[in-house]
């Protein structure tokens, strides 16, 4: 008569990840950071926005004037996507935009900075404004782990942001 003790019982949770735990993450983001701030070296400048001290219209949710927190040296790897020109009723723009990587965890841990869509980042001497977000890439294939943030930025217009 087979014994009760070998009877097999289902675990009430699945194991962890076998080879890309918390060990493995924190390994990959000491070496990201290594190489983004050592290797790479591409500064920008970012300038968030002031949520506390922009003044919001309360039913739009938009402010016409907007003030911004003191600037962050923050190393990300960026892109010079080029200039497009583009032509309307209103006369020829010509759009310069940068493609600008951050590391995510660096930029939350170290720095505690949130990318948003509309704070500016200065590259060179020109700023730029940020349109778009997208966390394109997973570490290791795990779905609660993405490490980039990948901002699109479009050349600020001369008197839309004043550093100063």
């Amino acid at each position: 008569m087979p014994d009760p003790k070998d009877k097999w019982e289902q675990p009430a949770a699945p194991p962890g990840p076998v080879f890309f735990n918390k060990k493995e993450r924190d390994f990959v983001k000491q070496v990201t950071d290594e190489v983004v701030d050592r290797v790479v070296a591409q500064p920008v400048a970012y300038y968030p926005l002031n949520i506390e001290h922009s003044n919001y219209h309360p039913l739009y949710g938009e402010a016409i004037e907007k003030t911004f927190l003191p600037p962050l040296r923050v190393y990300a790897l960026v892109t010079f996507e080029g200039i497009k020109t583009e032509t309307s009723e209103f006369g020829v723009d010509k759009i310069a935009t940068i493609n600008v990587k951050f590391h995510k965890r660096r930029l939350g841990e170290d720095q505690d900075l949130f990318v948003r869509e509309g704070d500016f980042v200065l590259y060179g001497d020109i700023f730029y404004e940020i349109t778009e977000l997208n966390e394109p890439k997973q570490l290791f294939g795990q779905i609660d782990f993405r490490y980039e943030i990948e901002a699109t930025c479009i050349r600020a217009r001369k008197g839309k942001f004043d550093a100063t």
